[in-house]
């Protein structure tokens, strides 16, 4: 019966998150990955939502370090952000400036995890396949990288 409750209160916490759009400043959003030791990497060597040379966590979405996260410990693969929120992505409803999407780099154990344990559902528009977890994210694998959208819960 406790475990039940539990559950109930996990759920309602996330739903909670979604409903008021939970989202973290850089250096939460960044204590968080790396404490399970995820890694950050930007080609400006900076984290100014405001410049595209940064990687910027800033506004992210809890859900997306949750799923982040969760992608570690499950694949437990090397991961390195590499993009965020910062400006120079597309924009959308389910974009990067909005805090749904991360990109992270290329390396042998996370594309064989995504390519082995997804759904292969077709290539997007730009050429980039797509890779669809049984949650509903998808992951794009770019030129140099996962462009991945979280917009389902992990």
């Amino acid at each position: 019966m406790n475990g039940m409750w539990i559950l109930s209160i996990v759920l309602i916490a996330i739903a909670f998150d979604a409903a008021i759009g939970c989202t973290h400043t850089h250096s939460a959003a960044l204590s968080q990955i790396k404490s399970v030791g995820i890694g950050i990497s930007s080609s400006g060597g900076c984290s100014n939502r405001n410049n595209p040379k940064c990687t910027s966590l800033d506004q992210v979405r809890c859900n997306v370090i949750r799923c982040l996260k969760t992608l570690k410990t499950s694949s437990g693969c090397s991961i390195t952000v590499t993009g965020g929120t910062e400006t120079g992505h597309a924009g959308g409803t389910y974009s990067h400036s909005n805090g749904y999407k991360i990109d992270i780099s290329l390396n042998t154990c996370i594309n064989n995890y995504v390519t082995k344990q997804f759904s292969y559902i077709g290539k997007r528009g730009d050429g980039a396949a797509q890779y669809k977890a049984s949650s509903g994210n998808v992951y794009a694998k770019e030129g140099n990288h996962w462009d991945i959208t979280f917009t389902a819960s992990c």
